[in-house]
């Protein structure tokens, strides 16, 4: 008898309590050691003054890539640092990919890049840069 478990990866544990993420229709389409891919819609909530989407909004999908990749080695990974550069506006109902890929690792940082595309259409390119946080049971000892 062959019994087959499914265990949650670190980024599908990490990204399933993600309210805020879930809540604007953000989806995690593919990931592993170091890279996720995601897809949201850029609905009319998301949209500005000037007809196209909000730079918060782009920002925090992007986020929301290289935090999936960056906690996919396993210990809570939050982010040090980030910049963002916006290429082309989304307008609405356009339907974004967010690809991110692990540049390198080094003690408990690391940095990422995420690049946003509309079809084949560079939207914003995001660098973020990682730090592991050091176990909450060891600070409760001291």
């Amino acid at each position: 008898m062959v019994t087959h478990t499914t265990e949650e990866t670190p980024t599908e544990a990490m990204f399933s309590t993600d309210e805020a993420s879930r809540g604007l229709g953000i989806e995690l389409l593919e990931h592993g050691e170091g890279t996720a891919k995601l897809r949201m819609t850029v609905t009319p909530e998301m949209v500005n003054g000037h007809k196209i989407a909000h730079g918060g909004f782009l920002f925090l999908f992007a986020d929301t890539a290289f935090a999936c990749a960056c906690n996919s080695h396993g210990p809570v990974t939050v982010a040090a640092g980030a910049d963002i550069d916006f290429v082309a506006p989304a307008y609405e109902g356009d339907v974004l990919l967010a690809e991110a890929t692990e540049r390198t690792r080094f003690g408990r940082s690391g940095i990422y890049d995420v690049s946003v595309r509309r079809g084949d259409e560079v939207i914003a390119e995001f660098r973020g840069r990682s730090r592991i946080v050091r176990s909450t049971k060891a600070k409760d000892s001291q």
